[in-house]
Order: C-alpha cells, then structure tokens, then sequence
C-alpha cells in the first residue's frame, strides 16, 4: 500500500482551533505530519459568533501546521458542532429500470442525492446524509448493496441537519483565512472513527465527546449510526461555576479545574486545602478541593443526565454492550469515568485517538483534545479514497492538497462571499 493523498483537519472549538496534516501511511495508520493549535476566540457553544476574530485564530493555527509539516494547506475538512446541530432518521427508494444488472456504486449515489432534495424547515439545511442499511425488494438488514440484482432500492438514513446561518458564518470564517472548505464533517463521527474500534461500534456503544462549549454524542450499534446529539454543555460552563463558587478569576478557575478538580467529591479529604494567589498584593485564598470537587460533581452530573436523556431517546439503551467512552478534554477530569458508571450503570473508558495513529506520532496527539481532529483526518482519507475510487482516478496523488470538488452543501454557498473574502 502506497502513501495516501494529505488530508487537513480543522477543528473549530470553543476553547481551541486545532489543524491537524496527516496522510495514510504504507501499513494504513495515520502519519501525522504537523499540527497547529491555538485558543479559539470567536465561538461559543460551538458556533461563530464573530467571523473576523475566528479567521485570525484559524490563520494562526494553520501557520503553526505549515511550518511543523512543510506544506502548503489549500484546503480543509472542517468539523461542525453546536446547539443547532439534530438528527433525524428517513427511509429513501428508488426504482431501477432493469432487475436484470447488478446494483452499483451510481445507483446508491442517486439513492443518496435524493435525500438531499428533502425538504426542510426554514433556515435549515442538510450537512449530511448517512445510510444506514439497505432494503432491496424488500430483503432487509443489507449493509452493502453493490452488485445484487434488485429493481426497488431502499435504505434507512440518518441526516444530519444544521441552521443554514450557522453553517454561512462555519464557512466565511474559514474562506476568509484564505482556506477552501472541503467537506464539513459532525465532529462526534469524526471523535468516534479517532477512539473507537470496529468491536465496539458491532456491539453497541456510546461516544460521549465533552468539549469545551458542548457536548458531542454519537451511539452505534451493529456497525451503524444511530443517533447523534449536541448537548449546548461543557468543560467552559464548570469553569464558570468553579470561578462563581469560589469567587476567583477566570484563568484561576480553569487552573484549579485541570490541576485540582475531580468529578468525585467522596474521592477528596476535608483537609485537602489549596491556596489561590490574592490579586495585587492581597492576601491568598484558601479553597477545599472537596468543596471543588461538589462544584464540578453537581455539573458533570447535570451533563451526564442530558447523555441519559439521549441515550433512553434513541431507544438502544438496552444494548449497548460496549458502554460508553468518554473524549474531548471533559474526559481528562479526574473520575470522570467512575462518577459516569455510576450514573448510567453502563461501562465506562475513556477514549484516546492513538488507536489508528502510526508508531511514530508524538505523546501530545494521543491526548483526547485531539480526538475530533485526528478524527477529521481520517474521515478525509475515507471520502478522499471514496471519491478517487469513483472518478476511476488511480494516479499517486501529489504533496498539495487537491483544489476543492465540494459537496452538495457547500455547492450552495459557491461564490457567495467570493466578493467579500479577497
């Protein structure tokens, strides 16, 4: 196997935006060539909220990632989240012409460009439509149709929706860092291709990725996409109430969170005390890490009980064998995964994208913050492998990223701010 095509991944988050180049290497694991990260200023709960100051971050980030991997960054896969974000499940037909050939790639295609012309309700849009399993002549529980005869083509969906304005502000943001937008990808199917394996995905399992503004879940079961969700919670909104219930300032707050916190108030001694610096010369504040910990407790259980609520709404809380893994930077709280067994029953690990990574990559990108990043990149690999085995296009690819063939999506948005971003 020859070194895939490089694929960029660009993670826009509420804490951070981190860009991250890789390629397939010749056992199939992701070489990680450079990566770029840098606070994220601009968004909130997942959506930009001012367009200007997120280019600058991405600007930067990507600066960081051209200069660790001596490319060229042209264009990117970019990972879309926020409270705006629902699912919903569609069942889509075709009929074929003749029972006499074998059902192909195009026919699934046109399966697919059928869903995207559904209808949806004012100032939304399809981000992206997943097929789950396929009914042909009314044989169900197909997972690959090509080449079986069949008239009547029928597939169960999963599709993902966004608000169009939201998606507009995703998009401008990024062409004005004078980047093209390849694909938007849900960051919790690219959080789930970084952590989880084929086994759990069969069995059944629930990816719970807590980021900084919000709070990603993806359930599998048998192989397939079941349900996703946005909780609008996250590792910010405990940051907020640690500042609030231990009257210190912001920074201070994230400090003792990420050093100091625990989700498990009973796993802390009253006598754990740590001292705060008092600002201009005054005198340091003492806190209780046990009264930390009930400040964190109280709010990890509060998300954890919308993860519930999710999970019982998809109805496969009953089977999902492989529980639940936990990624994004939430998961780095300290008995986080004790205090989630606990509150769900279900077995709990957390999730670090090392499990595709090559050898060779660096401690820093097995850490879960780059979980939905590492995901964007392989994500890219399978639709840049999917697309190339559909044009027929077999040549080695080059260094450069290829110049954009965008989706249905962002064909709508082509040209809009051509004026505008220059």
């Amino acid at each position: 196997m020859s070194q895939s095509e490089i694929i960029v991944g660009l993670d826009i988050g509420t804490t951070k935006i981190a860009v991250i180049v890789g390629r397939k290497d010749s056992h199939g694991k992701i070489e990680i060539l450079g990566s770029g990260k840098t606070d994220s200023v601009g968004v909130m709960r997942g959506s930009v909220i001012n367009i200007e100051r997120t280019a600058e971050s991405i600007r930067a980030a990507v600066q960081q990632a051209e200069e660790m991997s001596n490319v060229e960054i042209a264009e990117v896969y970019v990972g879309i989240a926020g409270q705006h974000i629902k699912s919903l499940q569609q069942r889509g037909n075709i009929l074929r012409s003749s029972s006499e050939d074998e059902i192909s790639q195009k026919d699934v295609d046109s399966l697919i460009e059928n869903m995207h012309k559904l209808v949806m309700k004012p100032g939304e849009e399809i981000i992206d439509v997943i097929p789950q399993e396929f009914i042909i002549d009314n044989e169900q529980g197909i997972k690959q149709p090509i080449g079986i005869f069949g008239v009547c083509l029928e597939a169960n969906f999963h599709i993902i929706t966004g608000q169009v304005s939201a998606i507009k502000n995703i998009i401008r943001s990024v062409k004005k860092a004078n980047l093209e937008v390849k694909e938007l990808i849900l960051e919790p199917l690219a959080s789930a291709d970084a952590v989880l394996d084929e086994r759990e995905k069969e069995a059944g399992v629930a990816l719970v990725d807590i980021g900084g503004g919000t709070t990603d879940l993806a359930i599998f079961q048998d192989g397939i996409i079941r349900h996703t969700a946005v909780i609008p919670l996250g590792g910010n909104i405990i940051t907020e109430d640690v500042k609030e219930g231990c009257t210190i300032i912001k920074s201070q707050a994230e400090a003792l969170k990420t050093k100091f916190g625990s989700a498990l108030a009973s796993e802390n001694r009253d006598e754990e005390i740590v001292a705060i610096p008092g600002l201009r010369g005054r005198q340091a504040k003492e806190i209780s890490l046990k009264n930390l910990a009930n400040i964190i407790q109280a709010r990890m259980e509060e998300i954890l009980e919308h993860v519930m609520y999710e999970i019982k709404s998809s109805g496969y809380e009953k089977k999902l064998i492989a529980g639940i893994v936990i990624t994004g930077g939430g998961s780095l709280l300290k008995h986080i995964s004790q205090l989630t067994e606990f509150m769900t029953g279900m077995d709990t690990r957390i999730g670090y994208p090392n499990e595709h990574l090559a050898s060779n990559a660096t401690e820093e990108m097995a850490n879960p913050i780059y979980s939905t990043g590492v995901g964007l990149v392989i994500k890219g690999l399978e639709r840049s492998e999917r697309d190339n085995n559909r044009d027929g296009n077999n040549s080695k690819p080059e260094v450069k990223p290829r110049r954009p063939s965008s989706l249905n999506l962002l064909e709508k948005f082509k040209g809009l701010f051509d004026d505008e971003v220059k």
